[in-house]
This record gives C-alpha cells, sequence and structure tokens, in this order.
C-alpha cells in the first residue's frame, strides 16, 4: 500500500467507525436507567410509581424531539443532525454533576430528558446514514454489524452502573431508621453523588465523539436533499402515513413492545430484591447483564432463524413465549420467576427491527424517512407503561405490575397475527 492510499482508507472507513459507534453510544444511556431506578429510590427515598419517573422523562424526550429531528435532518443533513444530538446528549450527561450538588430529582429527571433528545437525533438519522457509507449492496451488512454494537453498550452501560454507581454500602429500612438525621442525610448525598463521576466521563466522551464527526469528511451522500414532497397537509406525507393501517398498526405495536421491554429491564433489580430477600442491588443487576447477553444472543439467533421462517411468524413466536414467561415470573416470584425475566430477553431482540422493516415496508424515500420518525415517536411506550408498571406495584407488588408487560407483548403478537395473511412462507 503506498503513502497516499493510507490517508484515503482512513478517510473511507473513519465515517463509518464514528457513526457505528453512536449505536454502542446510545445502548450506554438506555441502560444506565435500569440502574438509576435503584439507586434514585435509595437517594432520594422514592416509591415505585416515582422511580419509574426516570423512564418516563427519558422517553418523553425521545417522543417530542423525533420529528424535529427528522424535519432537521431532511433539512440540513445526516452529519448535522448527529453532530447536534451528540451535542445534547454531552450536556444532559454533563448536567448530573450539578443535578447532585443540589440533590433535586427534578434536575436529575431534566438531565435525562436532555439526554434523551439527543438520543432521539441519533436514532433518527444514525440508521439511514449506514446504509449510505458505502456500497449499496453492502447497506444491510453495514446495518446489522452497526446495530450489534447497541447491547454491547447497554452490557457496558450496566457494568459502570453496577461497578461505580450501586458499589456503595445499603442499608435496609430498620438501619436507616435507628440513624441520626444528619448521618441519613449524608448517606442519601453520598447515594446522589455516586452518579457524578461517571456521567461527567460520559459527557465528556460524548462531546469528544461530537467534534470527531464534526472534522471528519463525510461522502457528499450526506448532503441536504431537496425537498421534493410537503411534510404536512392534507396530502402530505405524514397524512397518508396516519391513514395507512398497516402502518398505525405497527406505531401500536412498537409502542407496547418498548414499553415492555423497558418495563421489563427498569424492574428486574427491583423484582430481585423485593422476591429474593437479601439480596444487593449490585448483585440483582446481574440479572440485567444476563437478560442483555440473552439479548444480543437472540439477535444473531433471530437472524439466523430468519432465514428458514418469515420474520412476521418469527415475532409472533416469540412475542407469545414472552407473554408466557412474563404471567410465569408473576406466578412465581423468586428466582425461577428472575431467571424468566432473563430469558425474556432472548425473545424481545428480534421485536423492535422486525417491526420496524413491516411498519415502512414499501414506503419512498420520504415516506420512511418520517415513518422512521414517527416509529421513533412510539418509544413513548417506554415511559408510559414504566410509570403503570410502577403503580401497579405500589398497590399490588412487583410481581403483579409484570401483568403490564405481559399486555405488550400481547399486542405485538396480535399484530404480527394481524400481517400473517401478507406474510410469505420463508424469510428474505
Amino acid at each position: 500500500m503506498s503513502a497516499t492510499d493510507a490517508p484515503q482508507g482512513l478517510r473511507r472507513w473513519l465515517p463509518l467507525f464514528l457513526i457505528v459507534g453512536l449505536f454502542f453510544l446510545w445502548g450506554a444511556a438506555n441502560n444506565l436507567n435500569d440502574v438509576l431506578i435503584a439507586q434514585f429510590k435509595k437517594a432520594f427515598v422514592l416509591d415505585d410509581f416515582q422511580a419509574g419517573l426516570v423512564q418516563s422523562a427519558f422517553y418523553l424526550g425521545y417522543f417530542l424531539v423525533a420529528m424535529p429531528a427528522a424535519m432537521f435532518m431532511r433539512r440540513y443533513g445526516y452529519k448535522q443532525a448527529v453532530v447536534l444530538g451528540l451535542v445534547l446528549y454531552g450536556a444532559g450527561a454533563l448536567l448530573f454533576w450539578p443535578a447532585a450538588e443540589l440533590h433535586t430529582y427534578g434536575v436529575f429527571l431534566f438531565a435525562l430528558f436532555v439526554i434523551a433528545t439527543g438520543l432521539a437525533f441519533l436514532e433518527t438519522s444514525a440508521n439511514p446514514l449506514m446504509t449510505v457509507l458505502g456500497t449499496p449492496d453492502g447497506a444491510t451488512r453495514r446495518l446489522n454489524f452497526a446495530q450489534a454494537f447497541n447491547p454491547l453498550g447497554s452490557i457496558a452501560g450496566v457494568l459502570v452502573g453496577q461497578h461505580f454507581i450501586l458499589a456503595g454500602v445499603e442499608h435496609t429500612p430498620v438501619q436507616l431508621a435507628a440513624m441520626s438525621a444528619a448521618e441519613r442525610a449524608t448517606y442519601y448525598a453520598d447515594a446522589t453523588h455516586a452518579v457524578q463521576l461517571p456521567y461527567l466521563c460520559i459527557g465528556l466522551v460524548v462531546l469528544a465523539w461530537a467534534v470527531l464527526v464534526l472534522l471528519a469528511r463525510f461522502p457528499a451522500v450526506t448532503a441536504p436533499h431537496a425537498l421534493a414532497t410537503h411534510a404536512t397537509g392534507r396530502d402530505g406525507v405524514l397524512a397518508r402515513l396516519l391513514r395507512d393501517r398497516r402502518f398505525t398498526g405497527a406505531m401500536a405495536a412498537q409502542f407496547f413492545y418498548v414499553g415492555a421491554q423497558v418495563g421489563v429491564w427498569s424492574y428486574t433489580i427491583r423484582y430481585v430484591q423485593a422476591t429474593m430477600p437479601g439480596t444487593s442491588a449490585a448483585s440483582a443487576a446481574n440479572f440485567i447483564l444476563a437478560g442483555l447477553v440473552c439479548f444480543m444472543l437472540g439477535r444473531f439467533a433471530g437472524t439466523a432463524l430468519m432465514k428458514y421462517l418469515a420474520p412476521v411468524r418469527l415475532l409472533l413466536a416469540f412475542a407469545l413465549i414472552n407473554v408466557v414467561l412474563a404471567l410465569y415470573a408473576l406466578a412465581w416470584p423468586g428466582l425461577s420467576g428472575a431467571l424468566a425475566l432473563v430469558a425474556c430477553s432472548f425473545f424481545m431482540s428480534v421485536m423492535y427491527p422486525t417491526i420496524f422493516a413491516l411498519g415502512v415496508e414499501g414506503m419512498d424515500d420520504d415516506e420512511r424517512k418520517l415513518g422512521s420518525a414517527l416509529l421513533v415517536m412510539t418509544i413513548i411506550g417506554g415511559a408510559v407503561l414504566t410509570a403503570a408498571m410502577g403503580k401497579v406495584s405500589d398497590l399490588a407488588g412487583i410481581a403483579r405490575a409484570l401483568s403490564v408487560p405481559a399486555l405488550g407483548f400481547a399486542v405485538v403478537a396480535w399484530f404480527a397475527w394481524r400481517r400473517l395473511p401478507r406474510a410469505g412462507n420463508a424469510g428474505g
């Protein structure tokens, strides 16, 4: 290889490397929330509904910003949307430092909302951008490669939370009651400050990544395209999408799927500690880690199975299995129920991309971009169903709260069953 070939090779591969890294970064942010719920419950003495507001604030950001992110991307291009998303993500992470100093739960929720607005930009732009960073015939392979880094980021996020946030001493309610007011205040402050350093590091890494993306030379195809069609209005793209019952069915399925997934992961630590007394939060986090490993394995297994089985049929089978697993964890709380929740992750793995693909199937480029934004907006299900789980848990116990994700998986199964008449007999 000549001296001139090396810089050219670097310019060709650097944008791909930088965008693949985004999948890792937002996976870490998503699953750190599962740790934050346990930590904030301890630091602010919250009930399950109040702790669940972590996910509500987070996914509200997705809901409100996904469509503006799509509009921004259509006007200014993929690269600019990625840079703005990273800046918002980094700024939200840095807000954790003053939030801990103030010891104010509402400021933490605002910081999570800012992070989520950044992730909405990243998720809306990174998937289509991966398809244009190279030859058209390699687009699917590149996107699958990038998506494999998402659960790796999730695992990294839980490990960071487990070893740097949940590593502090835990006191029982009896021990806390025996403390003086000053001792309790110190304990709560220490629990809050535990999040400062991890999120400071995350914020600095994300902002450095934004600088790298800004400086990198991306292919010309990432430039803004001419807006040939109107997004709004009676005959606009959005109106056409919302009149399409197949697409709105996919939106409903995605809403309930994300709610079920986020609910299962958010309350795994709480479920394990409640049904297996004496288990520390750090030890309970191992069940989330095991679930994330299952989730990653399920993606590879599901992709392989789709060579022999239509994706919609696999979606139906996996959704029905998860209804059974969630109800099992409800009926038999304890170790076996916790293992059922871990197993749920394996079968959840194919749901989001399969519902997404079925939702945008047959669309033109503009419909696909705005349809993608609408599907990202349905991530608000993570806020709604997680809060619902918290309320059911406060009223009837954490085990019975698993009726909420069981309902979510049942809706996914209904969606897949409705799509069966249009499915072929083999995957593609």
